[in-house]
């Protein structure tokens, strides 16, 4: 009987996921080898730059242990719910969900992996994303059980691999990129972030880690080259203040560059279309 009831629930959040990715256009995952390379920045971002271009768009914290997007754009309030299921918070046009709004500030979640992938499964089926044109998982770093759980509940068409141009992190990128094949993502793209740093003062750009390090291994592992995303100490006081660089400064060189990657990405939707 115990199994039984065990697998009827299963079967009931396996139903909620289908049909709530079934409402979803396109779906991408952000992916990182390693912490520290600016995923979630880049999420975000390219999250706004995608309502620029008239997109409805959703983004999902999936960081269960790590939940950083509410700091970044500027959410402190709990989340809500609604006949049962969870209400998104929206703000300057994007839906966001995450576990940061649902616990107190400071709290670690001190969960084995089954229970981190029972939370992805809450936050995909149980919340109330509506129609979307896109909606972006923010993953964990890594290659563990909250990277498989989302990439194979959300079937997404894009895998976005983040990486800096310095060697010790295109050793995790390639993990990471190998990863979203073994997972048969029909597209994978990467994107080079902290390529190089425009002078507050300037102007110039400083090639502070190198450059082209992206571009170079997307050629060896075959995937899509979506973009370099400069260092600008705007954007890194925008995510500390919730106010992503795209909204307060579309003009500056970097949000240029999202809107570049927003556009390519929507061009591999495309493709990816049957």
């Amino acid at each position: 009987m115990a199994n039984k009831t065990e697998q009827q629930a299963q079967d009931k959040v396996a139903a909620q996921i289908a049909e709530t990715v079934g409402r979803i256009k396109n779906r991408i995952v952000v992916f990182s080898g390693k912490g520290g390379v600016g995923k979630t920045t880049i999420a975000v971002n390219l999250a706004y730059a995608l309502v620029n271009q008239g997109k409805t768009v959703g983004l999902l914290d999936a960081d269960i242990t790590g939940p950083n997007v509410p700091q970044m754009v500027g959410l402190k309030v709990a989340a809500q719910t609604e006949g049962g299921r969870i209400i998104p918070h929206e703000k300057d046009g994007v839906k966001f969900v995450s576990l940061a709004s649902m616990i107190p500030p400071g709290i670690p979640i001190i969960w084995r992996g089954p229970l981190r992938s029972k939370a992805i499964d809450q936050l995909i089926g149980e919340v109330n994303w509506g129609d979307l044109d896109v909606l972006i998982a923010d993953l964990p770093p890594g290659t563990g059980d909250e990277v498989l759980t989302i990439t194979q509940r959300t079937a997404p068409q894009l895998a976005i691999v983040v990486t800096t141009p310095q060697e010790v992190s295109l050793i995790d990128a390639r993990r990471a990129a190998n990863m979203a094949k073994k997972m048969e993502v029909p597209k994978i793209g990467m994107v080079e972030n902290m390529s190089g740093l425009i002078c507050p003062h300037c102007g110039e750009r400083i090639d502070l880690f190198g450059r082209g390090g992206g571009a170079r291994i997307t050629t060896e592992l075959e995937v899509d080259f979506l973009g370099e995303v400069p260092i600008d100490p705007k954007a890194r006081e925008g995510g500390d203040t919730g106010t992503p660089i795209v909204l307060t400064n579309p003009d500056a060189q970097i949000s240029k560059a999202f809107f570049a990657i927003a556009a390519k990405v929507q061009e591999v939707f495309v493709e990816a279309t049957p």
